[in-house]
């Protein structure tokens, strides 16, 4: 029974909707996980599918064990070092975009404050506000943070999610690192009749919790990231154990 005090219950829907949860309740996001996250997720994907094909690769050219862990160890230092090379460069150049962008925008609001106010009603237009509406809004946005607000609304830019190249290059090198030491360890303790099969396993087990793992990290269903990081590698393994295999033959 329903009485005065009690509260009504909510209706079909409402309690996922956007006003049954006002700023501040605590809702979760993962927008700021990306940048370590793209980076962590390629380089442990990367870790693991370029290490295990290599070892494959070798492994299926009638190698000796110590042969294979040679080329194992060998791809481990190289790849960590080549992430950790290309990440640093890669977010860097952004981040100096990003900062040529930032010193544009506040030159533009010093000496052309008119020009960027009349850019800003238009963006609100294109938005879907009436004329009276954007200009307001852009007037009211203008006075509490001018520099922010054209930064996101034109460029895309969150000075509070700046682009950091030496934490992505460290995530890329570390990840890396983990998941090439995973098909490496399994070739190391497997003998030499199983080494293959082994390498395999360990690398698709490896590869599944990965991609579970990075969507639940970054707030998605986990069967599709799965199943193609799952893919992908099987691929890429596949592929080198036929041509190690090719050029084992042949040589």
């Amino acid at each position: 029974m329903v009485t005065s005090r009690d509260p009504a219950p909510p209706a079909a829907g409402v309690e996922n909707s956007p006003a049954a949860h006002p700023p501040g309740h605590g809702e979760r996001h993962f927008s700021h996980r990306m940048g370590w996250l793209r980076a962590s997720v390629l380089g442990a994907n990367d870790g693991i599918v370029s290490t295990a094909a290599l070892i494959l690769g070798v492994a299926a050219a009638d190698a000796t064990r110590s042969v294979v862990l040679t080329a194992g160890v060998a791809g481990l230092v190289a790849g960590a070092l080549s992430m950790a090379l290309g990440e640093y460069v890669s977010v860097s150049s952004q981040r100096d975009s990003e900062r040529a962008d930032i010193a544009k925008e506040k030159w533009e609001l010093e000496n052309v404050p008119d020009r960027e106010l009349a850019e800003l009603t238009a963006i609100y237009r294109r938005k879907g506000l009436s004329p009276p509406l954007a200009r307001e809004v852009a007037e009211e946005l203008t006075r509490h943070d001018a520099l922010a607000t054209h930064l996101t609304e034109e460029l895309g830019i969150s000075e509070q999610m700046p682009a950091r190249p030496m934490q992505a290059a460290l995530s890329s090198a570390a990840a890396f690192s983990v998941g090439a030491a995973l098909p490496l360890i399994a070739a190391a303790t497997a003998g030499s009749g199983v080494r293959i099969p082994v390498v395999i396993v360990a690398a698709l087990v490896a590869l599944t919790i990965l991609g579970v793992l990075g969507a639940l990290a970054g707030g998605a269903n986990p069967a599709r990231p799965t199943i193609r990081v799952v893919a992908g590698g099987a691929l890429a393994m596949g592929l080198t154990m036929l041509i190690g295999r090719l050029i084992g033959t042949s040589v």
